[in-house]
């Protein structure tokens, strides 16, 4: 596979959702063909790069994120507006084609999408998420877990030819 640049989106802790040190990498137009070939080419790769726990699913319309683990989302069908990083982050469009990894503690929402928007999201060793929501009480707790969250072995689209093991440093 060809190096791939990710777009390179930081966030910072805006009181109520902790982002992370670590930036949310955006790759864009990854694969072509849209739907459910798509979707297990996606499961396949991540998994091949110790990315597992695989689902299919929207993203949620709420602002969250995971304080245990990272997360990869490949969008196999459709396009959203996401608002990543908070209440006060950034809107950006996706669509079929782009992979998006985010680092423990990003916040992830979808604002608005097609009637056929899917991905496939995984996670590192197969890390099972849990599910804040920057609800009061959540921290100190959540900012001493993503602390902890080591750095994958493996870009779950790059392995160990790039992405996050070029960045994350």
């Amino acid at each position: 596979m060809p190096t791939l640049k990710p777009e390179i989106i930081y966030f910072e802790d805006n009181g109520i959702i902790p982002n992370n040190k670590y930036p949310l990498l955006l790759y864009r137009h990854v694969f072509t063909a849209d739907g459910i070939t798509s979707a297990a080419w996606l499961e396949q790769k991540f998994a091949r790069n110790n990315w597992t726990n695989s689902w299919r699913w929207g993203i949620y319309p709420f602002h969250h994120y995971h304080s245990n683990t990272h997360e990869v989302l490949g969008v196999y069908s459709g396009k959203a507006l996401l608002l990543l990083g908070g209440p006060q982050g950034q809107e950006i469009n996706v669509q079929f084609g782009d992979i998006i990894v985010i680092p423990a503690g990003v916040g992830h929402k979808n604002l608005s999408s097609s009637p056929d928007f899917s991905v496939v999201g995984a996670y590192p060793s197969g890390i099972s998420p849990d599910l804040k929501k920057g609800e009061p009480g959540e921290r100190p707790q959540a900012d001493i877990n993503i602390a902890a969250v080591p750095i994958p072995d493996f870009d779950p689209l790059m392995g160990n030819q790039g992405g996050l093991k070029n960045i994350w440093k």
